[in-house]
């Protein structure tokens, strides 16, 4: 007999706004026991001092995780000119100190230089593997990590407000791996100033944005009221950019048992004009399209040949 799954089939997304002071491990936990859900996961670390966006996908929302974390990224943060630390934020030791406070012209001189494909050192201070052992538990245990440059795609860098001579506020939209910590390192070093992260807030993951978020103290409330299911989004949201195929209910059932199935030459044009470069991983999702079976979602696969094979298949509600 096979054991029962604990937990409710919860499926479907929620935007939390994620609090200062707790790892995105803790955001994922937490969200999942207010809906007793049986399988839940994250699109993109939120460092515990961040704040903002951390996308959490339920149940079958989970096969659509790599939509949005590898989606662009907006981020607003507080330079604190003056002291540089070993983490780059507010949470390290001091390393270095300086009278240098950049003005706003000069720090938006050096702005452009970041933009781009640019090469990137991740802080010691990470979640990236040396080894076999996470960086920052190195870094913790006092060894000298160094880590290999990485090229990142930063789409535009703005200063936003210079609220006194210590501080900076920025506002960056990047790629999938991009620190906003390292950034901030390479703009002081740029100025021939000491700075770091004072404050980090994510605005908008891929499709989704803070504007839609909701805290947990309001997700506990709807919790408390029998109505925290009014927080999910669909479970295709984060592809919800894909060309859309509305299919039959033969179709349907050919795409879930894993069979690709015949698209109409007229519906091949149509979807072929939706289409753009898009990687998902190390995919080509450039000519992916969403199968949809009313508000249902049915599958995402390729269209080639006049054909849509499935590569990711969905299981439909309650079942």
């Amino acid at each position: 007999m096979a054991r029962r799954k604990k937990g409710n089939p919860v499926d479907g997304w929620v935007l939390l706004d994620k609090p200062a002071e707790m790892t995105s491990t803790q955001a994922v936990s937490a969200v999942r026991r207010i809906f007793d859900a049986r399988k839940a996961g994250h699109a993109g670390t939120l460092d515990p001092l961040a704040t903002g966006l951390l996308p959490i996908a339920l149940g079958e929302a989970t096969k659509t995780v790599p939509f949005a974390q590898d989606g662009m990224k907006t981020y607003r943060f507080t330079i604190r000119w003056g002291i540089s630390t070993d983490t780059l934020d507010a949470e390290g030791e001091a390393t270095a100190k300086s009278d240098v406070r950049p003005a706003r012209a000069a720090i938006e001189a050096v702005l452009p230089q970041f933009v781009g494909q640019i090469d990137q050192i991740p802080p010691a201070f990470s979640a990236i593997r040396v080894d076999g052992a996470r960086a920052y538990d190195l870094a913790r245990a006092g060894e000298i990590v160094e880590l290999e440059a990485r090229t990142v795609r930063i789409d535009a860098v703005t200063l936003l407000d210079t609220p006194s001579a210590d501080l900076a506020v920025l506002e960056m939209h990047c790629g999938k791996g991009t620190y906003v910590r390292s950034l901030v390192r390479d703009i002081a070093a740029a100025l021939g100033a000491e700075g770091h992260v004072a404050a980090l807030r994510r605005v908008a993951v891929g499709p989704f944005d803070i504007a839609d978020a909701i805290t947990l103290a309001d997700l506990d409330a709807l919790k408390s009221e029998g109505r925290e299911a009014q927080a999910l989004d669909p479970v295709h949201a984060a592809a919800s950019d894909l060309p859309v195929l509305d299919v039959t209910p033969d179709q349907v059932a050919y795409l879930r048992q894993g069979r690709a199935i015949v698209v109409p030459p007229r519906r091949v044009e149509a979807l072929r004009a939706l289409r753009c470069e898009r990687w998902i991983g190390d995919r080509d999702c450039s000519r992916s399209v969403l199968a949809m079976d009313g508000d249902e979602p049915v599958a995402i696969g390729d269209l080639q040949a006049g054909k849509l094979s499935p590569w990711r298949v969905f299981v439909p509600s309650g079942a």
